[in-house]
């Protein structure tokens, strides 16, 4: 079996043409060595690829007005990323085969990457998904949710980087890094060690805000549905989700609002209205705070 890392040019950011007819292309992108991504525009062209490796990595799989179905052949279990959706997926060897059409986007990154960026702490993301690709997982899908604004204007970054004259697998391996940090932030873990009934509640809360986070209750209305007291609540859910109930309404508020940017057709004032900020200001605040950009930076892209 290959790798489909250490079998790539020694050159750094290299551009191999897969498929190039008229106006249908699939290019594959090597940045640098344990880091590449597939970039397709298939229309309804439907393009058949068959990985057949033994390399541990993380996939970040991007549909943009595209769909990818992949066959894992080790099990029999099949994923299909569906239009204008984002997921991520775990494998420490392949034997699949990906028929991809559309506008699509892939980022495989070797865990021999993340080891430079390991933190040896308990709940980091980086060391979570270097120690599951150490398992023995042919292709394990993390997640799967809609495409949004802000992984939109990482890509095009990612992408433009061919224009860049100078140095441009340092700029895009930043923009990379960007787009990995994004994806592996969204990705809500439970620490296993934690007691089951605390998790339920933990849960059920979660489950409440994810509901009404545009206009969520007080934490005393949110303790009384969930049938304890305030003090345990709060207790709790930060134990179990890493964070505070205020914290987790305004990530819940932020993601809504970075996948209204996409549709273009709001003003920020009223995708402020629309995910409960009465202030634009206060939430194109929140919003850098969180992403780094600007939402009218998104809405111009």
């Amino acid at each position: 079996m290959e790798s489909l890392f250490f079998n790539t040019p020694n050159q750094c950011y290299q551009v191999s043409s897969i498929l190039h007819e008229k106006s249908v292309s699939l290019e594959r992108v090597d940045i640098s060595n344990g880091v590449f991504f597939y970039h397709g525009a298939l229309g309804k062209q439907v393009q058949k690829t068959r990985f057949k490796n033994i390399d541990r990595m993380a996939i970040i799989v991007v549909t943009k007005e595209g769909k990818i179905d992949i066959e894992d052949h080790c099990t029999g279990q099949r994923y299909e990323v569906v239009p204008n959706h984002v997921a991520l997926y775990i494998s420490s060897r392949q034997d699949m085969v990906w028929e991809m059409e559309g506008e699509i986007f892939a980022l495989c990154v070797a865990d021999f990457f993340l080891k430079r960026y390991l933190s040896f702490m308990e709940h980091d993301p980086v060391d979570f998904f270097y120690e599951l690709m150490q398992k023995e997982i042919s292709l394990e899908q993390l997640s799967h949710y809609p495409l949004d604004a802000m992984s939109l204007y990482m890509i095009d970054k990612i992408i433009r980087t061919q224009n860049e004259r100078h140095m441009r697998s340092l700029y895009c391996m930043h923009r990379v890094i960007d787009l990995i940090l994004h994806h592996f932030s969204l990705l809500d873990r439970l620490d296993e060690g934690i007691d089951p009934d605390d998790r339920a509640l933990a849960k059920k809360a979660k489950e409440h805000l994810l509901v009404h986070f545009r206009n969520p209750p007080t934490i005393e209305a949110l303790a009384h549905l969930c049938a304890t007291n305030t003090s345990k609540l709060k207790r709790v859910f930060k134990e179990v989700h890493g964070t505070t109930i205020y914290r987790t309404v305004q990530k819940l508020r932020l993601m809504e609002a970075n996948l209204l940017l996409r549709e273009e057709r709001l003003s920020i004032g009223e995708i402020a209205l629309r995910v409960g900020y009465r202030h634009q200001g206060h939430f194109s605040k929140l919003f850098f705070d969180a992403y780094g950009v600007y939402p009218k930076d998104l809405l111009r892209r």
